[in-house]
């Protein structure tokens, strides 16, 4: 049996979705959903948290609970790293998110640090590399307008990047194709990608910085990128808003029983 709170959000988010509030709207106050009929002050505090956690709708002391303004960004899975758009063109990831989502874009919305580091132990392994070994760092936020969307930092061989644009901390995609483009250009064209997401709490510094609301957690991407030969070329550490994207992969279904049966 379905629990009345989720009855309630169901309702509420079908109306948000038709317009009957519209982004940046207020919904009704607990108290007088209560007194409509529609559950108590514990169910109606529910459905507004479950509201709120898929992304529909924020709540803050002193506001309300408010409409969003923008539906999330779809955050493409496979179609993202498609060659045509970086190497034959200048889509870089980022860019392609927000295509495939009807958004606009400014290149200047990607600004970055680089610096040289001792690789962490998860860097380290994703490479091959001693416990020590030092990397460069190249760390990017990305945002939407004024709004911060997600951080990403590629970690990247020296002898790979060294003297190319993916060490100069410009702000904004490094050139034309971005970092595929660069790493194809010197030599190392991408192949194949693993790409681990889980959910966590947001940690002090990631509220902060990715101006998070209370109690929303964050999408923590590991990307792994290979050359044809197996050669790790890049192993990036993403944070994303988890209300901010809505993941998106389309992929064909494997049948390994085919190839079975063909040996």
């Amino acid at each position: 049996m379905t629990p009345k709170w989720r009855e309630l959000a169901d309702k509420l988010a079908e109306d948000i979705k038709r317009g009957v509030y519209a982004p940046g709207r207020k919904l009704p106050q607990i108290r007088e959903l209560v007194e409509a009929g529609e559950g108590s002050k514990s169910t109606v505090h529910q459905a507004y948290k479950a509201l709120e956690a898929e992304g529909l709708v924020t709540s803050s002391r002193g506001h309300g609970t408010v409409v969003r303004q923008r539906v999330p960004l779809k955050r493409l899975g496979i179609g993202r790293y498609d060659k045509a758009k970086w190497r034959d063109g200048d889509e870089v990831a980022f860019i392609a998110d927000r295509l495939a989502s009807g958004r606009s874009y400014r290149r200047n919305e990607q600004t970055q640090t680089v610096s040289r580091v001792e690789a962490p132990p998860a860097v380290a392994a994703a490479h091959g590399l001693p416990e020590g070994a030092e990397v460069y760092a190249r760390a990017r936020l990305v945002k939407e307008g004024d709004q911060p969307t997600h951080t990403l930092t590629s970690y990247y061989r020296p002898e790979h990047v060294e003297g190319t644009r993916l060490v100069d901390p410009t702000p904004g995609p490094a050139g034309r194709g971005g970092g595929f483009r660069v790493l194809y250009d010197a030599g190392y064209e991408i192949d194949h990608m693993k790409e681990e997401i889980f959910a966590r709490a947001a940690t002090a510094d990631e509220v902060k910085l990715l101006q998070l609301p209370p109690g929303e957690p964050v999408v923590e991407l590991h990307r792994t990128t290979y050359t044809a030969s197996g050669t790790v070329v890049e192993f990036a550490i993403g944070v994303h808003a988890a209300s901010r994207f809505a993941w998106e992969y389309d992929f064909k279904v494997p049948d390994s029983a085919k190839g079975e049966k063909g040996q």
